[in-house]
Formats: structure tokens, sequence, C-alpha cells
């Protein structure tokens, strides 16, 4: 019974999309070209893309969104759940690890642009099925008010440090999220055993341990938190209100393991209604240009490329964690379970 109201489920989603997707094709103009864009991407940051590709290829974009309740999973269900008849045309997500998902469930195409020669291979998947390019990176935000230079935290491993009182340090529960992808490429480098004693320790520390890396920012912000690890997105936009803040860039000393970077990332859906106009949307995104213009929007804050003016910080140079995405994305699952023991008992 279970399994047969999963299948009604999925079926009653799929019929959903094509509802949707059939609508959407209704308001374009007759006879145009369109591609069919699923994106987990905020639509303030996305839409202003989508516009400028229209203007420019005289291709239609017809967008669906994720909600913000279910973030990059709801599309990804959706997608797996259309995989049979698929409705959309490329697959553009603000990280990597559901991208993955889509490639081990056969939903991707394999596809290499001509747009992301100059992207680092750290960012594209070892077959092509995706690319990835500028995002955000895990990062210390610190209040000034509280520390001075001399005191900013350079490393993950200073929250150990006895000099910061624990109820000082603040960070996201490891769980979820980015900071759940933190953790994972953190059990992937460093092994099981010394990141279950890294996060043990922060517990004992009574490191702060809060609802979402919003919090975090919020604390360190109006003084609660003398520093916290946080993304670039939140750190930034506590710099551009004006804050009593800086951002500090971890593990970038010789013989440290580098910041975690977490890439945007795009992909072609396998046997698509519009894969002509799918890889010509995929070039148009990887294209120089627009990293540049989503660098400037604040979407963007660790390019993939060198870029000036690149965001609230200098990203120039930045040291990334020396693993590679699908060993992160390996190390998610287990790594959530074993936190989960770390952090709820």
């Amino acid at each position: 019974m279970a399994g047969k109201n999963i299948t009604i489920l999925l079926a009653g989603i799929v019929l959903v999309g094509i509802i949707a997707i059939a609508l959407l094709a209704l308001q374009s103009d007759g006879g145009k070209r369109v591609v069919v864009v699923y994106t987990s991407v905020d639509q303030v940051y996305s839409e202003p893309i989508f516009l400028d590709f229209e203007n420019e290829t005289g291709i239609r974009v017809l967008a669906v969104y994720d909600v913000e309740a279910t973030k990059t999973t709801g599309l990804v269900n959706r997608l797996i759940a259309e995989k049979d008849r698929p409705q959309a045309d490329v697959f553009w997500s603000g990280e990597f690890s559901q991208t993955i998902v889509l490639k081990n469930e056969g939903i991707l195409s394999s596809y290499t642009s001509p747009s992301a020669t100059d992207i680092p291979s750290r960012y594209k998947d070892p077959e092509n099925f995706w690319t990835g390019f500028g995002g955000r990176a895990r990062v210390f935000l610190v209040n000034t008010d509280r520390l001075t230079p001399g005191q900013y935290p350079h490393s993950v491993y200073d929250m150990l440090d006895q000099k910061y009182p624990g109820p000082s340090v603040g960070i996201a529960y490891p769980m979820f999220g980015t900071s759940a992808t933190h953790a994972a490429a953190l059990y992937s480098y460093l092994g099981p055993e010394q990141t279950h004693a890294f996060f043990t320790s922060i517990n004992n520390r009574h490191v702060r341990v809060v609802d979402g890396n919003s919090v975090v920012r919020d604390m360190v912000a109006d003084g609660q938190l003398a520093f916290g690890l946080t993304d670039t997105d939140d750190a930034c936009g506590a710099v551009e209100r004006g804050s009593n803040v800086t951002i500090i860039i971890p593990d970038q000393g010789p013989g440290e393991m580098g910041a975690v970077v977490i890439p945007n990332t795009v992909a072609l859906i396998n046997r698509s209604q519009h894969a002509a106009e799918g890889t010509i949307f995929m070039d148009y995104l990887l294209d120089k240009k627009r990293e540049s213009a989503m660098v400037a929007s604040g979407w963007i804050q660790i390019p993939s490329r060198d870029l000036s003016g690149a965001a609230c910080i200098n990203s120039s140079g930045i040291k990334p964690i020396p693993v590679s995405y699908e060993e992160t994305y390996s190390a998610l699952q287990p790594a959530q379970k074993d936190l989960i023991e770390v952090f709820i008992r």
C-alpha cells in the first residue's frame, strides 16, 4: 500500500509539472523558441539573467523556481518524478550536492560547455554531467567591538582555543544546509574519527549552536557572539548594513586545510524537449561576463575566475580545502548521522 501511495504521489508531481509548464508555454509568443529552467537560485538574482538572455538570444525562458520551504530538494524530487517525461531542459542550483543526486539518478546529460574552458577543473564534474562556477564560502564573521585584529581567529580549530569562551563562539547546526556541507568536507579531509572529536569538543565547550547561518550573523553583528562560522552571503550582508564586523577566510596559512567553497552548478537534463536551447542557455550562464554580473549583484562572493571588484571580500587566491565535491557529497550522510548523535541526544 505504501509503495502504491508513493507511485500515485510521483505521478501527481509529474502531472502538476506538465500542467505548469504548459501554462507557462501558453504565455509565450507563438512559435518562439523556449528553454525551461528549474532553479533554486533566488528570483531576485536569477531573473535578471533570464531577462538578459531573452533579450540577447530571442529564446524565451520558462523559469520554475523552488519555494523557500523546500529549497532545491523540492525541484530535485520533481526532476526525479519527471525522469521518464522530462519537462525541464536545464537545472541551475546554488549548491552542488543535489546536482550530484540528479547525476546519480541518471537525470542529467553530459555536456562540455565552451564557455567553461577557463573555469578550474575542481569546479567540474569529471564526466561533464554538471559544471560549477562562482558561489559562497564558509567564513568567520568577527565582531570588531569584541575582538581586536590580533585576536581574530584564523582557523576552524580556533573555535577550540580556550582564549575564546565557548559561549562567545557560534555555529549553525552542522547537520543541515551549508553547515552540513562544511562538516562533510571536514569528514572527508580529516577522517571520521578526528572530525567526530572536533565536533564533540565544540559541543563540550558549549559553543553556541543555533538554527542557521543568518542567526550566527545576527548574533555576531549585535555583539552576542565574538565570532562565528557562516556563509559569505550572510557575512557580506552584515558588512553592507554597516555592522561592526569583519570577515576572515579561515585556514589560509601554510599547512592549513583551506576554506570550504560552495559553487553554483548548472546541468542539462537528459532527453529534454529543448536540448539545443538548453545548451545555448548553459553556455550563456557559464560565460565570464555572467559570473561578473552575479558578483556585482551580490549572488556570488567567491568567483571561479579572477575577477576584479569581487563582492565585499578579497577572495583572490583563496585556498580551497583539497577535497572534491564528489568526496564531500559521499561523506554528507555519514557525517549527518554521526553529528545527530553528538548534538541531539
